[in-house]
């Protein structure tokens, strides 16, 4: 698979994002549910902690992503979900520190599935 980085500015280096990302020569692509903080029975967990919600995203999202044979650095696009856009962006380092650059979008939003949860996080990987 060959990544081709679009970024015609340098502001969303700071964010840890690319504009876009042209993709070639690649075999797989596996387009992700939303995740979001829930255990294994599917019940939300860590409500009103956005840092500790994060991290279960992202370590359910790795449970996803490694169960189909995928990692992180196969992840390309990013679509994030939250209900407190400022408390996410406080913990943004956990996004920036597993990802290398995908193209993303934020949203803020009024809640998401469970009224307890902050944050959902839907990956596109590509190998």
């Amino acid at each position: 698979m060959n990544q081709q980085q679009t970024n015609p500015w340098e502001w969303q280096g700071e964010f840890g994002y690319s504009q876009a990302i042209e993709i070639s020569n690649s075999d797989r692509v596996l387009y992700c549910a939303g995740q979001t903080s829930m255990d294994a029975e599917g019940n939300p967990v860590h409500p009103d902690d956005m840092r500790a919600q994060t991290t279960k995203v992202l370590e359910n999202m790795e449970t996803v992503l490694t169960d189909a044979g995928f990692g992180f650095g196969d992840v390309v696009q990013i679509d994030c979900y939250t209900t407190d856009v400022d408390r996410l962006f406080e913990n943004w380092d956990l996004i920036t520190d597993r990802f290398e650059e995908p193209s993303c979008t934020l949203l803020g939003v009024e809640r998401l599935a469970f009224p307890e949860l902050l944050v959902e996080i839907k990956p596109t990987a590509v190998k």
